[in-house]
């Protein structure tokens, strides 16, 4: 949600820069982690198995939450060229004041369709 919420790759942004502390997940590692333990709790359920235990949830989690700290990092979408750079938060403002510059000479397209006001 946050993707669309700060306008994401989906949305075609022209340039999108993040700052080093920024995260490009769809959501938390710990709440990604709790949906993956309560769909497999919900199985074993199902089955007729008990839930699992704390030592069986860790195995499950802890993956997890590993995979999200290290692929949710900006330096590892900015490694993979999903954005155009990651900057200094001290320079946001020349590096916005830039862009605007830039964007200037960009060709607009035709749109078919109006401001959609809700």
């Amino acid at each position: 949600a946050g993707n669309y919420g700060m306008c994401g790759r989906a949305f075609g942004p022209r340039m999108m820069w993040m700052w080093p502390n920024a995260r490009i997940s769809v959501m938390g590692g710990p709440q990604a982690a709790g949906v993956l333990r309560t769909v497999k709790d919900a199985q074993r359920e199902a089955a007729g198995e008990p839930r699992l235990s704390e030592e069986e949830a860790r195995e499950i989690t802890d993956p997890v939450l590993q995979k999200y700290e290290t692929e949710g990092s900006a330096w590892f979408a900015s490694a993979r060229l999903w954005d155009d750079g990651v900057i200094d938060p001290r320079e946001t403002r020349a590096v916005l004041a830039r862009a605007i510059e830039v964007s200037r000479y960009q060709p607009w397209p035709d749109r078919s369709h109006s401001v959609f006001r809700m």
